[in-house]
């Protein structure tokens, strides 16, 4: 059995998807829809650049998304490969729409509005250089669990994402930061503060998080073709009304993408095929587990190379 993951931010580049982009009309007119439903040219801006814009949240979110539901839509039109036999659909953060979107749940044009807002909420939610991320290498859960809990008197930092196995990134203020990485470095635990624009999943998103609570309930939700696992329990969601809980608490809490590929496998997933621009994912399931079977699709040799 297989699961189709999805990326999060961290995988955007200028030219992404441009090979995809010159050869199929229907790709085009997918950018061109893009373009209509955000009000500016956010193809000309996955084409060309500059990289600091689509770097920036706001715009990097519906970009990635785009590019996933494209390579998406050309394996499901052009090739004799059927995606929605997937056990389950996953995505990082942001790629939990992106999965949610290609399963059927949420049409092309609300996804990319949606991200766009959950976007520009994000970055605003904190006040430039306030809050920032930093990734732990080489560390367990467990030990990073224990430094937090025995320092929230000194500092207050959150783990945002469980990535895989000895990595992890935390999420809080600057200054609360600049004390979690002396103790890191006292417990020569390796660390690297990340070129972020916000602090993102932990309690410095409420803001986010309120926006967020109006915008999704204003949403047409639909049952889709295959389960999705959630970034916050890491287990499979169960309908529409949990769906939307999740989606909100997403924004605070935790992803929890080690536990869930763990999850995905012990439910009898062999194969998980990435969607979407870089290998990220690919990465971490092979840090996570390295009998299973993954493959990446961002170009036209990838599809065609594919076996499902």
């Amino acid at each position: 059995m297989f699961s189709v993951i999805f990326p999060g931010q961290g995988s955007q580049m200028v030219g992404m998807g441009k090979e995809l982009y010159d050869k199929f009309d229907f790709v085009k007119s997918l950018f061109k829809q893009a373009d209509e439903t955000l009000n500016f040219s956010i193809s000309k801006l996955i084409l060309e650049g500059p990289k600091e814009e689509l770097d920036l949240t706001i715009n990097t979110q519906p970009a990635i998304f785009l590019i996933s539901y494209s390579i998406f839509s050309i394996v499901k039109k052009q090739f004799n490969l059927d995606l929605n036999k997937a056990k389950y659909f996953a995505g990082h953060s942001l790629g939990e729409y992106s999965a949610l979107s290609c399963a059927g749940y949420l049409d092309f044009s609300e996804t990319l509005k949606i991200l766009r807002i959950r976007g520009e909420a994000m970055q605003n939610s904190v006040p430039k250089g306030q809050g920032g991320m930093v990734a732990v290498l080489g560390s367990k859960i467990e030990v990073i669990e224990k430094i937090l809990a025995e320092n929230k008197k000194i500092f207050n930092a959150q783990i945002a994402n469980d990535n895989s196995e000895g990595q992890m990134v935390l999420s809080g203020k600057t200054e609360d930061l600049e004390q979690l990485t002396k103790i890191l470095k006292e417990n020569s635990i390796k660390n690297i503060n990340l070129p972020v624009s916000a602090p993102f999943h932990c309690d410095l998103m409420s803001n986010a998080t309120k926006i967020m609570t109006d915008e999704l309930n204003k949403l047409n939700f639909k049952n889709g073709q295959n389960k999705l696992v959630s970034n916050v329990t890491a287990y499979e969601i169960k309908d529409l009304d949990e769906l939307k809980t999740l989606l909100i608490k997403q924004i605070e809490n935790r992803v929890r993408w080690r536990e869930s590929v763990i999850n995905m496998i012990e439910n009898n997933v062999n194969h998980f095929i990435e969607i979407g621009p870089g290998k990220v994912l690919s990465g971490l399931v092979k840090r996570i587990n390295r009998e299973v079977k993954i493959d990446t699709i961002n170009s036209l040799s990838d599809i065609e190379s594919i076996k499902v």
